[in-house]
């Protein structure tokens, strides 16, 4: 298994760049059952960054984009199961991808809340602003 980062994936899935997207394709291709490529939790936030900031997606082609990911069966994505969850709730809109797999990642470790002064975060589950999370 190899892990990759976060410029490989985007080179790939944007191709925006002739000779990076020909060796991220190729090396896609190479992956397999027996020897997938990783992708932990943290290139899978810092791709929607990227996907938001650099190239402008609206969040239904970059949910798109992470569900191919996720449906990959050359593919390992750390926490497959919290990151589909967090996929589904930032298509539906409100707080951000990474808000949503910091909710929930609190959830998983048991956390009774997560503590935010972002208040669409303090919107999600298991979340509350400081100010109120107080003593609670």
């Amino acid at each position: 298994m190899i892990g990759l980062d976060t410029n490989v994936l985007i080179r790939f899935l944007t191709q925006d760049d002739a000779g990076q997207g020909a060796l991220a394709s190729a090396l896609m291709a190479e992956l397999t059952d027996a020897a997938p490529g990783f992708v932990c939790r943290e290139v899978m936030v810092e791709l929607v960054w990227v996907m938001e900031r650099a190239y402008g997606l609206p969040r239904d082609a970059i949910c798109a984009a992470l569900n191919g990911l996720l449906e990959s069966r050359e593919l390992v994505v750390e926490a497959a199961d919290r990151v589909a969850v967090a996929v589904d709730r930032y298509r539906q809109g409100g707080a951000g991808f990474a808000d949503q797999m910091i909710a929930l990642a609190g959830q998983a470790a048991g956390c009774d809340r997560v503590a935010t002064f972002d208040r669409k975060a303090a919107l999600l589950p298991g979340m509350k602003l400081v100010a109120s999370s107080l003593g609670q």
